[in-house]
């Protein structure tokens, strides 16, 4: 299955809140309508929503998901902590938390246009898996600064995970440490994803 492209209302309409996806939010109108037709749910949709969820929040495939899945199982520790802290370290989810971009796939673009550098050297890949005393700066160019400043300036994020720091000015962050499961950016139950695909297989 190919990255989603379609209408991001259709999916926070079902899903719920993916802040990785848009910063907008569904009229009131249309929650109340979802609710009302939303009956009772199977166990099976229930651990298909949470998967989606997941994947649309931090924009993968079908195929990267369980990829993801796949490594997370073969790591120690529980597998859905493991699963949740290898999408939380990637590049393009960094910036993004960082606030350097307003959603994930604007920091994707950031990403593949070549804007950002981690520890000095250019990284056009979004899956790119950042490490404890990474750093995360813009390649200094005006229009690479120019980007960031208006993430910056249009959408005043909440207060930084702790694995993260941000210096504005500098344009710089700093990955600290691996993340802790209590400051993922989004409400999900990932023990129902690691269900669903144990069931697949």
């Amino acid at each position: 299955m190919s990255r989603y492209r379609g209408p991001c209302f259709k999916k926070i309409r079902r899903l719920g809140t993916l802040p990785g996806l848009t910063t907008k939010s569904p009229r009131d109108r249309n929650d109340r309508r979802n609710q009302l037709g939303s009956g009772k749910k199977s166990q099976y949709r229930i651990r298909l929503e949470e998967k989606q969820k997941l994947r649309f929040h931090y924009g993968l495939t079908e195929r990267q998901l369980l990829k993801y899945v796949r490594i997370a199982g073969k790591a120690k520790g529980p597998t859905g902590q493991v699963l949740l802290q290898l999408l939380e370290m990637r590049l393009d989810n960094i910036i993004f938390r960082l606030g350097m971009a307003p959603t994930i796939p604007g920091a994707r673009q950031l990403v593949n246009h070549r804007h950002i550098l981690v520890n000095g050297r250019i990284v056009d890949i979004p899956s790119y898996r950042c490490k404890p005393r990474d750093t995360i700066t813009a390649k200094d160019e005006g229009k690479s600064k120019v980007l960031i400043q208006n993430s910056l300036d249009s959408s005043p994020h909440e207060k930084l995970p702790n694995h993260l720091t941000l210096d504005p000015v500098q344009y710089k962050g700093l990955v600290k440490q691996i993340i802790d499961s209590n400051w993922v950016g989004l409400e999900i139950n990932e023990l129902l994803v690691v269900e669903y695909y144990s069931r697949q297989t």
